[in-house]
């Protein structure tokens, strides 16, 4: 414990460099931009600097820095359109809508606003004190994975994501093949064979995982935004005479916000959850046990539990999503998965052997999670008018300007015109993935793990000579086998059971 603290510490030193500090708030406050604007959401804003943190040659320590800011501050700014006008800024701010809108429409906006910060500072501190506690000891837990441990956790990867989707599993796992044919266009790196390349020697090294990301994301939600742009939302909301909330109210809150934060870091630590499953799961979970003991709860009418829970989890979810992507070199969401695609710019690999080779990287990250964290507390509350007022931007002006930093974007990393066509191809068979509701975050992990989950499989058959016995020789092995499962066919199971409790005839 005595070397986690001094590593700490030292991360610290590094957060805490005027430059990094300088770049924490920068991204803090872009973040939260990104997380106010409806459709946008923090996979868009950390796509969007990645091309414009390495074209100024940042140091990786600093890009990582400014590009979990980004991620965190979005986590922010989503609750603030889900509060005002319940249009919630991301995907894991929907179930702020269920009671952060009721508590507007009551008048008090400014005090949902405010305590939805504090439950968000909460959970990503529970989430910090997690990673610091957790991260190294499942590090070197991880240094006993071989090529096979790392594609059966791939699959499991896969499968927390695909199995957690709802009604709809099916759909996630298209979008997931749909990925993992996307990562296998180029040069086969062992064969040398022209894979999916059609003769277009431009696709020879592959899709750059920017130009996806952004096709996907950016303009695939922009020309969403222009469809919608005609029959916009629009609310007015009372005004609040107190702009923060009490003690009661904190002292109601806090059991939820401490169940929840436990319940998003949990969560977010398994690869692919994410914190939209973080948020739905603590919101079910704390509706669950408030009612039974208070059956007059007001949930989903305007009760503030139901408000600090969902923020509180999407938070921690947020940042133990980092755990994954540090220890194991797998993405816990599909922000991390778009940042761990940023750290292959840098010839950097995460995974378990980060700590060991780069524990300044690491630690300085770890570190400027709680940094930035305290920013946006401090810059959420006082900003609330300012960033409410973002949203009387016309979607005329809108839309360009992210389309606009968006191709900039792309063409600064390649300067091809190539690439630029790739975005308007992809994100225009994106947009009408997102009219059928297929799911991106499975599609953008599939293009991110997809070379590595094939060539640790490679790898691995190469050692046992062909045999798939190698896939469930170790007791590693056989228990991601059973996990991935599990995760999928317990939720499945769940449902038929509650089923048939609904069809059976009272007695």
């Amino acid at each position: 414990m005595t070397e986690v603290l001094g590593a700490l510490v030292q991360g610290f030193g590094i957060a805490l460099t005027p430059t990094n500090l300088l770049v924490a708030v920068i991204g803090s406050f872009f973040g939260t931009i990104v997380g106010v604007l409806p459709g946008l959401g923090p996979i868009n804003g950390v796509a969007m600097l990645i091309p414009v943190a390495f074209a100024m040659n940042l140091p990786p320590e600093t890009a990582l820095i400014l590009l979990a800011a980004v991620y965190v501050g979005a986590e922010y700014g989503g609750r603030i359109t889900s509060i005002l006008i319940n249009v919630p800024g991301e995907a894991a701010a929907v179930m702020t809508t269920m009671d952060g809108y009721p508590l507007a429409r009551q008048g008090l906006a400014s005090v949902a606003l405010s305590l939805s910060a504090w439950a968000s500072f909460v959970g990503s501190l529970v989430a910090f004190f997690g990673i610091v506690i957790f991260a190294p000891i499942l590090a070197r837990w991880a240094l006993a994975f071989g090529p096979a441990e790392y594609f059966v956790l791939m699959v499991f990867a896969f499968c927390c994501l695909t199995g957690l989707l709802g009604n709809q599993p099916a759909k996630g796992v298209l979008a997931a093949m749909i990925g993992l044919g996307i990562s296998t266009v180029g040069v086969d790196s062992n064969s040398g064979v022209y894979r999916y390349t059609f003769g277009s020697p431009h696709l020879s090294d592959g899709i750059d995982f920017v130009v996806v990301v952004i096709a996907l994301f950016a303009i695939s939600e922009m020309l969403q935004m222009l469809e919608q742009a005609i029959g916009s939302i629009s609310a007015r909301v009372p005004k609040s005479g107190r702009k923060l909330f009490n003690f009661r109210e904190w002292k109601f809150t806090l059991p939820s916000v401490i169940r929840s934060s436990l319940t998003g870091f949990g969560l977010g630590v398994l690869p692919g959850a994410g914190a939209s499953v973080a948020s739905a799961i603590a919101y079910a979970n704390e509706k669950r046990i408030t009612e039974q003991k208070d059956p007059n709860a007001k949930f989903g009418r305007g009760d503030m539990r139901g408000l600090a829970a969902p923020e509180s989890a999407n938070n921690a979810a947020a940042t133990g999503s980092f755990i994954p992507m540090l220890t194991l070199g797998v993405p816990g969401s599909g922000t991390t998965a778009v940042m761990m695609g940023a750290l292959t710019l840098y010839n950097i690999t995460p995974g378990p052997v980060l700590f060991e080779q780069q524990p300044h990287l690491v630690w300085g990250l770890i570190a400027s999670l709680l940094v930035a964290n305290v920013i946006l507390l401090i810059m959420n509350i006082p900003m609330v008018r300012v960033f409410a007022s973002i949203l009387s931007v016309p979607p005329w002006i809108l839309v360009p300007g992210v389309i606009c930093v968006s191709v900039i974007g792309v063409y600064s990393i390649n300067a091809s015109r190539f690439d630029l066509l790739m975005v308007a191809g992809i994100g225009l068979i994106g947009y009408f993935l997102r009219k059928a509701n297929m799911p991106m975050a499975p599609l953008i992990l599939g293009v991110v793990l997809g070379n590595l989950m094939e060539q640790s499989l490679r790898r691995a058959l190469a050692i046992s000579d062909g045999d798939v016995g190698i896939l469930f020789s170790s007791g590693v092995s056989i228990a991601f086998w059973v996990l991935s499962v599990l995760v999928i066919c317990v939720p499945w199971l769940l449902r038929q059971f509650r089923g048939a409790r609904e069809r059976a005839p009272a007695h």
